[in-house]
C-alpha cells in the first residue's frame, strides 16, 4: 500500500510539471513577439504605452470668404485642413491600438535556471527522501530488523526531528534563502507523525485508542497551524499525509470507529483551514478525500452497532456540515450538491449493509434533518435536500420484507423532513422549484412504496388501512395548495398541487372500490376540482392532470388486460357495460379539453387522445373487421365537417394506417425477396379480403384527408398523393389474382406477360397523374415517380433477374410482335415521357436512357428471332452475333439522325458511344473469330459505316456551327 503514497507524491511533481509547461508556453509567446518586432523590447513598449506623448495641436481652420471662394478650386483650404486633421486622428488611433496589442505581449523575465536548479530540485529531493524512507521502513519490517516498539519510536523521533529541522530552517531564512526547504521538512514531519500515532494505537496496540486518537488530533492541529506558518506546500503535504497515513502503515483489521473519527477530523480541519486561508481548493480536496475514504470504509463487512453509529455520523458531517465551509463563487453550489449526493448514497449503502436496522434508518433521517436545517438557513444548500430525499426513497424501495410499524415510522420521518421544510419555505414565499417538486413528489412516492410493500394489486381486495394512509399523505400536498392559493402568479403550481392531491385521493378510492371502477373514480375527482371555481388557466391544468389520472387508471387496472385484445383482434373481452363505462369515463376529460384548451398544440394532443379513447370504446362494440373502416370513415367525416380538429383526424388516420401495416408488411416482405430474384407467387401476398378490409381504408383516408397548416407555419401536406403508393399495393394484390401464378411452371409461362402489363399500368397511372383527374390537379413530380417506378420494375425484373435471354421466360413465338417488343416499347415510352416531366437539366439523361433501351430492345428482338419463345434455351450463333454488331451500327446512325433533326447534342454523343461499343466488339470479338468472306464482309461493312458516320457527323457539326 505504500505505493499509493508514492503515487500521490508523484502527482505533486506532475503538478509542477504542468506549471513548467505553462511557463514554456509563455516563453514561446514572448519569442514570437520578439520575432514580430525585434527592434522593440517589451520594456520599450511599456514605456511607449505609459507615455502617450504630447497632444496633437489643432491648427486653426481657415474659412474662405465669399470673395476668395470664387477664386479657389473645389478643394478649398478648409476642406484640406479638415482632411489632414482627420488623417492625423486616425493615425493616432491606429498607433494606440497597435501599442495596446503589443502591450499584451509584455511578460516578466523567465529564468529556467531558477525553475530547474532551485524549485524542481528541492521538491524532487523531498519526494526522493520520502520514497526512500518508506522503502527503508518497509524493508526493515519485512526483514524483522525492527520490532514494533522500535518502529514506533523511530517514527516519533523522525517526525519530531523533521519538524524541528523545519523550524530551524524557517528561523534561518537569511542563510537558506529558500522558503520551500522548511515547507518540505514540515510536511514530511507531519506525515511521519500521522503514521507514528496510527502505528502505535491501531497497528501494534502499544498505546490505547484514546491516546492514539488524541495524537492524531494533535498532528492534525499541527498541520493546520503549520499551514499558516509555512504556506501552501505544507498544507498540500499535510493533506496527502493525513489521508495516506492509514494506507501507508497497513493493517489486517481496521478500527472503523477510530478511523472514521480520525478522517472526520482531518477533513474538517482542512476544510476549515481552506476557508480561513481563502483557499477553496483545499476544502474541495479534503471533501474528495473524505468521501473517497468513506467508500473504502464501506467495503468492510459485519459492522457492529458502534461502527454503524460512527460511520453514520461521519457521513452526516460530510453531507451537510463540511460542504458549508467551502466558499467559492462557481464551485461551492455544485460541490455541496455532489457532496450531499455521494454522502447520502454512502449512508444508504451503510443502511443496507446494516440490515435496515432502526439505528441505521435513524442516522439517515438525522442526515436529512441536518440538511433540512441548513436548507432553512441557507438558500445555496437547498438543492442538496431533494438529492437526499431521492436516495432515501430509493433506499426505502429496496427494503426487503419491512415490518409494517418500522416502515410506517421511517415513512413518516421522511415525510416530515422532506416536506416539512419545503412547506415552511413555501409559507415564507422562499420556495423554489426544488421545494415545489419535493412537496409534489415525496407523498405520492411514499404512497406507491407503501402499496408496493403491503398492497395486493392483482387481487381486487378492500384495503382500508392503506387507503387511509394514502389519503393522509395527500395532507401536505393539500396544505401546499392552500398556501399558494392566494398567489396570482402561481396558478400552474396550484393546479399541479391539486392534481397530485387528487391523484392520492383517487388512489385511496381505488383501494376500497372494485378495480374496474377506477376511471369512474377519476371522473368523480375531476368533478370535485370543478367545485373549486378557479380561473380558466388553472382549471385547464387540473383537467390535464385529471385526464392523465383517468388514462393511467384505465391502463394499469387488471381489467384492461381483458379489454385490450378487442382493439386489434376478436376475443371474449370484458363485460360490455363495464368496458363502455371505463372507456367513456377516461375519454370525457380529454373531450372537455378539446373545447377549453386555448393553446393549439395542446388542443391537438387532447383531440388525439379523445379520438384514441373513442376508438377503444368502439372496439368494445364493433367486430374487428369493421374497425379499420370505422376509423377511416370517422377521419373522413370529421374532415368534411370540422377539419380544424386536426388532432382527432390525425389520430384516426394513424389508426387506419396501423391496420394497414400488417398486410403491407406481408406485401413488402415478398417484394423485398423479389429484389434478389425470388419470384412472387400468389400465396406470398395478402388475400383480397384482407386488402379490402385493412388496406383500402388507409388508401381512402389518405386520398380524401388533407392536413391544413399548423400553428408553427408548416406548409399544408398534400396527403392525397401519399395514397398513391399504398393504392398501388392494393391494385397489385388484386392484379396478381388475375394471373394466379402459384407454381414455377405458370411463372415461366405468364411471368413476362404479367410484368409487362404491370409495367404499362404504372406508366399509365403516371400519365394520368401528369394530366390530373377530376378535382385533382396534375403533378409532374408524381408522374415522374410513377414513370421511374415503371422503369425500375422493368430494369430489376425483366432486364436483370428474369430476363428471357438469361432465364426461362416465355415471350411469344412471333418475331417482332412479342413481349420483348411490348416491354421495351413501354420502357422507351416511359423514357420519352420523362423528358416532359423532369427538369430541363435532366432531359439529356432521359435521351441517354432511351438510346440504351432502344439498342437493347433491338438486340432482344434479334435474340427472339433466332431463339423463339424461350430464347434462353437456344445458344447464341455466329451469325446472330455479327448481326448484333450491325444493329449497333444501325442504331448509332439512327441516333445521329435524330440528334440532327432535334438539334440536341445528347443524341449525337449517344450515337458516338454506341458506335464506339460496336467498334470494340467488332475488333475485339467478332473479327477475331471470323475467317474468309465473313471476315472481309465484316470489315467492309464496318469501313463503310465509319465513312458514312464521319461524313454525316461532319456535316452536322458544320450546320450546328453555322446556325
Amino acid at each position: 500500500m505504500e505505493w499509493l503514497f508514492i503515487f500521490t507524491l508523484v502527482g505533486v511533481a506532475f503538478h509542477f510539471r504542468s506549471r513548467l509547461k505553462e511557463t514554456e508556453m509563455r516563453l514561446a509567446t514572448l519569442e514570437k513577439w520578439r520575432d514580430f518586432n525585434p527592434d522593440r523590447s517589451a520594456t520599450e513598449i511599456g514605456d511607449v504605452v505609459t507615455d502617450p506623448g504630447p497632444p496633437i495641436a489643432a491648427d486653426p481652420v481657415s474659412v474662405d470668404t465669399p470673395a476668395s471662394k470664387a477664386g479657389n478650386s473645389p478643394s478649398s483650404t478648409a476642406y484640406r485642413r479638415l482632411t489632414e486633421l482627420r488623417s492625423q486622428s486616425d493615425a493616432a488611433e491606429r498607433e494606440e491600438a497597435v501599442l495596446s496589442k503589443h502591450q499584451r505581449f509584455s511578460f516578466a523575465r523567465i529564468d529556467f535556471e531558477d525553475i530547474f536548479g532551485r524549485r524542481l530540485a528541492i521538491w524532487a529531493g523531498g519526494i526522493a527522501l520520502a520514497i526512500s524512507g518508506v522503502l527503508a521502513v518497509r524493508y526493515s519490517i519485512e526483514s524483522g530488523l525492527m520490532t514494533p516498539v522500535v518502529r514506533v519510536a523511530f517514527a516519533f523521533l523522525g517526525g519530531a526531528t523533521l519538524l524541528a529541522a523545519a523550524e530551524i530552517a524557517h528561523r534561518n531564512q537569511a542563510r537558506i534563502a529558500d522558503a520551500r526547504v522548511p515547507q518540505a521538512l514540515a510536511g514530511a514531519g507531519l506525515a511521519t507523525l500521522y503514521a507514528a500515532f496510527y502505528l502505535a494505537g491501531t497497528q501494534y496496540g502499544l498505546i490505547g485508542q484514546t491516546f492514539a486518537f488524541l495524537g492524531l488530533a494533535a498532528v492534525t492541529g499541527a498541520a493546520i497551524g503549520l499551514s499558516y506558518r509555512f504556506g501552501v506546500p505544507s498544507a498540500i503535504l499535510g493533506l496527502v499525509g493525513g489521508f495516506a497515513a492509514p494506507v501507508l502503515v497497513g493493517g489486517d483489521e481496521a478500527n472503523i470507529p477510530l478511523l472514521a473519527l480520525y478522517l472526520g477530523l482531518v477533513t474538517g480541519g482542512l476544510c476549515l483551514t481552506g476557508r480561513t486561508q481563502n483557499r477553496a481548493w483545499m476544502g474541495i480536496a479534503a471533501l474528495v478525500g473524505g468521501l473517497g475514504w468513506g467508500a473504502v470504509l464501506l467495503l468492510g463487512e459485519g459492522f457492529s452497532t458502534l461502527d454503524v453509529l460512527v460511520l453514520g455520523a461521519y457521513f452526516i458531517v460530510l453531507s451537510s456540515v463540511l460542504p458549508t465551509l467551502v466558499e467559492h463563487d462557481r464551485v461551492a453550489r455544485p460541490l455541496r450538491t455532489i457532496a450531499a449526493a455521494i454522502a447520502s448514497l454512502q449512508l444508504a449503502v451503510l443502511v443496507a449493509q446494516a440490515g435496515y436496522t432502526p439505528l441505521a434508518w435513524a442516522l439517515y433521517l438525522l442526515m436529512g434533518a441536518t440538511l433540512a436545517w441548513f436548507a432553512w438557513r441557507r438558500d445555496d444548500i437547498r438543492v442538496a435536500l431533494p438529492v437526499a430525499a431521492s436516495i432515501g426513497l430509493f433506499l426505502l424501495m429496496l427494503w426487503p420484507d419491512p415490518a409494517p410499524v418500522r416502515f410506517a415510522i421511517v415513512a413518516v420521518g421522511m415525510l416530515a423532513i422532506f416536506t416539512g421544510v419545503p412547506l415552511a419555505l413555501l409559507a415564507k414565499e422562499r420556495d423554489g422549484v426544488a421545494e415545489q417538486a419535493m412537496i409534489m413528489a415525496v407523498p405520492p412516492t411514499l404512497a406507491v412504496l407503501a402499496y408496493a410493500a403491503f398492497g395486493d394489486f392483482w387481487h381486487d381486495r378492500v384495503e382500508w388501512l392503506l387507503a387511509l394512509s394514502t389519503l393522509s399523505l395527500s395532507g401536505p400536498v393539500i396544505l401546499g395548495a392552500w398556501l399558494v392559493a392566494g398567489r396570482n402568479e402561481e396558478e400552474r403550481l396550484f393546479a399541479a398541487l391539486v392534481g397530485v392531491a387528487g391523484a392520492l385521493v383517487f388512489a385511496a378510492g381505488l383501494m376500497v372500490t372494485p378495480g374496474w371502477f377506477a376511471p369512474v373514480i377519476a371522473a368523480l375527482v375531476i368533478g370535485l376540482w370543478f367545485a373549486l371555481r378557479r380561473t380558466d388557466t388553472s382549471m385547464v391544468a387540473l383537467l390535464w392532470a385529471g385526464a392523465a389520472i383517468a388514462v393511467v387508471a384505465l391502463f394499469v387496472t387488471p381489467h384492461f388486460l381483458d379489454e385490450a385484445p378487442q382493439l386489434v383482434t376478436e376475443s371474449d373481452g370484458a363485460p360490455l357495460a363495464k368496458a363502455l363505462l371505463r372507456w367513456a369515463a377516461a375519454g370525457v376529460p380529454l373531450l372537455v379539453l378539446c373545447f377549453l384548451e386555448g393553446v393549439v398544440w395542446r388542443r391537438r394532443v387532447a383531440e388525439a387522445g379523445a379520438a384514441l379513447l373513442a376508438y377503444g370504446l368502439a372496439a368494445q362494440l364493433l367486430p374487428t373487421d369493421a374497425l379499420a373502416w370505422a376509423s377511416a370513415l370517422a377521419a373522413i367525416a370529421l374532415f368534411q365537417a370540422r377539419r380544424e380538429r386536426a388532432g382527432a383526424i390525425a389520430a384516426w388516420t394513424a389508426i387506419a394506417l396501423g391496420w394497414a401495416a400488417a398486410p403491407f408488411g406481408q406485401w413488402l416482405g415478398a417484394a423485398l425477396e423479389s429484389l434478389v430474384g425470388t419470384p412472387i407467387l400468389l400465396f406470398d401476398l395478402p388475400s383480397p379480403v384482407e386488402a379490402a378490409l385493412h388496406l383500402l381504408p388507409a388508401v381512402a383516408t389518405l386520398a380524401i384527408v388533407r392536413f391544413e397548416r399548423f400553428s408553427h407555419g408548416w406548409q399544408s401536406l398534400a396527403s392525397h398523393w401519399l395514397a398513391l403508393p399504398l393504392g398501388l399495393v392494393v391494385l397489385h394484390i388484386f392484379y396478381r389474382q388475375l394471373f394466379a401464378i402459384e407454381t414455377m411452371t405458370r411463372f415461366i409461362d405468364l411471368g413476362m406477360a404479367e410484368r409487362t402489363i404491370w409495367q404499362a399500368i404504372l406508366l399509365g397511372f403516371g400519365w394520368i397523374a401528369a394530366r390530373g383527374a377530376g378535382r385533382f390537379a396534375g403533378d409532374p413530380r408524381a408522374a415522374a415517380a410513377l414513370a421511374c417506378a415503371s422503369l425500375a420494375h422493368f430494369a430489376i425484373y425483366s432486364s436483370w433477374w428474369h430476363n428471357p435471354m438469361t432465364a426461362a421466360q416465355a415471350v411469344g413465338s412471333t418475331p417482332v410482335a412479342n413481349l420483348f417488343f411490348t416491354a421495351f416499347a413501354v420502357a422507351i415510352a416511359a423514357g420519352l415521357l420523362l423528358r416532359h416531366w423532369v427538369p430541363e437539366r435532366l432531359r439529356p439523361h432521359c435521351n441517354a436512357l432511351v438510346m440504351i433501351l432502344a439498342t437493347l430492345g433491338a438486340i432482344a428482338l434479334l435474340r427472339q428471332a433466332f431463339g423463339g419463345s424461350t430464347p434462353h434455351d437456344v445458344p447464341l450463333g455466329q451469325t446472330e452475333d455479327l448481326l448484333r454488331s450491325l444493329i449497333g451500327i444501325v442504331m448509332a446512325l439512327a441516333f445521329l439522325w435524330i440528334g440532327s433533326r432535334l438539334g440536341e447534342r445528347s443524341w449525337r454523343v449517344g450515337s458516338l458511344a454506341v458506335m464506339l461499343i460496336a467498334l470494340v466488339k467488332v475488333f475485339a470479338l467478332d473479327a477475331a473469330g471470323l475467317s474468309g468472306l465473313l471476315r472481309i464482309a465484316s470489315f467492309a461493312a464496318l469501313g463503310a459505316s465509319l465513312i458514312g458516320l464521319g461524313w454525316f457527323y461532319t456535316r452536322q457539326l458544320k450546320a450546328t456551327a453555322t446556325s
